[in-house]
């Protein structure tokens, strides 16, 4: 979905398709059919903009055979589907029974990582529409926190300095720029905003920046403004945003806020759980950690890195961050010009939600996934864009 923003830009608006994750291009093609075509069609658009992920072996099998590659572009135009951008961050096993902490490997110190996410690049030049120039990637915040020394650093730092020495190269070939975007998270080396500032200012380039995902600005208990200031005063892009939404809990010390949330402690993904105290932000790398323990102070809210539905916020006693997602678009979009103008939904925990919540089959997932494009969409024109064709 394309909008046209009052500078006379264009803002993109995609949903990412890890929430279906396929490991190989006949799985990539089968969710292309099976879910995102279904998802436009539940809209009544000609077309949509997906946010595809890759893993290991699919990107590998497009790289390999350029007749693969075309076949790909061709099947996404069939479709009514369009990518300008890639989520890079998981590596393989998305769709495994248990992610954890698989998802941050392999990290900026492994030469894999350098190597996958110079294949995306060049896939993403080759599969943005005619009539675009640049593509975003998001990608792994670096490293999870432990263990980070300084040559692992100093590692992350080489790698990145090279991998935008390539991205250079093939917008000299190709005449389109492929940008980077770490992606802060929870539990991670960077965990926040402001943490990506020392580790991106010593790359120095601007085709690697942030990716600013407001499930996880929200988890944290980052304030918008003056997560988004800071990157503007150091001079980090915004390569791409994440619409996402986190789980709020007001009162967590209450019996029914402890039932409700321990309906979203599931063995599939991390849900790093946070709290702001006076002494500053405290967190569990698991919701099930911060239950079961005394660990995490009770005595103010709490915040749980569980992306749940834009449109739909938990039922009381809980409920979701969408006002920070608010906040964060207006500041990125609402100005007189738009900080970044890739903008991606992700909300891939549709099948770990408490069962009474999880959708029933495709069709389901599809007017799930339709209506929050569709919130996404509102608060765009609500701003003053103007959707077009």
């Amino acid at each position: 979905m394309r909008f046209r923003h009052p500078d006379g830009s264009t803002v993109h608006l995609a949903y990412c398709t890890n929430v279906h994750p396929a490991e190989t291009l006949d799985g990539v093609l089968a969710q292309l059919r099976d879910h995102c075509e279904p998802v436009r069609k539940k809209l009544g658009r000609d077309r949509i903009g997906i946010g595809l992920w890759l893993a290991k072996d699919a990107a590998r099998a497009l790289v390999t055979d350029p007749a693969a590659l075309r076949g790909l572009r061709t099947e996404l135009d069939r479709r009514g589907l369009e990518v300008v951008t890639l989520n890079g961050f998981p590596y393989e096993g998305f769709g495994a029974e248990q992610v954890k902490y698989r998802v941050y490997k392999p990290d900026w110190t492994d030469p894999e990582r350098l190597g996958h996410t110079t294949e995306l690049a060049r896939l993403l030049v080759a599969l943005l529409p005619d009539d675009v120039t640049e593509g975003t990637i998001s990608t792994l915040p670096l490293a999870w926190r432990t263990p980070f020394d300084p040559p692992r650093a100093e590692a992350a730092r080489t790698a990145l300095t090279v991998l935008a020495q390539r991205l250079d190269a093939l917008t000299e070939l190709t005449g389109r720029s492929i940008r980077i975007g770490l992606e802060p998270e929870p539990g991670c080396t960077v965990e926040t905003t402001a943490d990506a500032i020392a580790p991106l200012t010593a790359v120095g380039h601007d085709r690697i920046g942030v990716c600013v995902d407001t499930c996880h600005l929200a988890t944290s208990f980052e304030d918008p403004q003056t997560a988004l200031d800071a990157l503007t005063a150091a001079g980090v892009p915004v390569v791409k945003s994440q619409l996402s939404a986190a789980l709020h809990a007001e009162h967590p010390h209450l019996p029914a806020v402890r039932e409700a949330l321990a309906a979203f402690d599931e063995p599939r993904f991390l849900h790093q759980t946070r709290t702001l105290t006076g002494a500053g932000l405290r967190g569990t790398d698991d919701l099930g950690e911060a239950l079961a323990t005394d660990v995490l102070p009770d005595t103010a809210p709490w915040r749980a890195h569980f992306h749940v539905p834009l449109h739909a916020a938990p039922a009381a006693p809980l409920t979701s961050t969408l006002p920070v997602l608010q906040d964060v678009l207006t500041r990125l979009v609402g100005g007189p010009a738009p900080l970044t103008r890739h903008l991606e939904v992700e909300t891939y925990t549709w099948q770990a939600l408490p069962p009474a919540l999880r959708p029933r089959g495709r069709p389901q997932l599809a007017e799930g996934i339709a209506a929050e494009l569709s919130l996404a969409r509102d608060l765009l024109t609500d701003l003053g864009l103007k959707e077009l064709p």
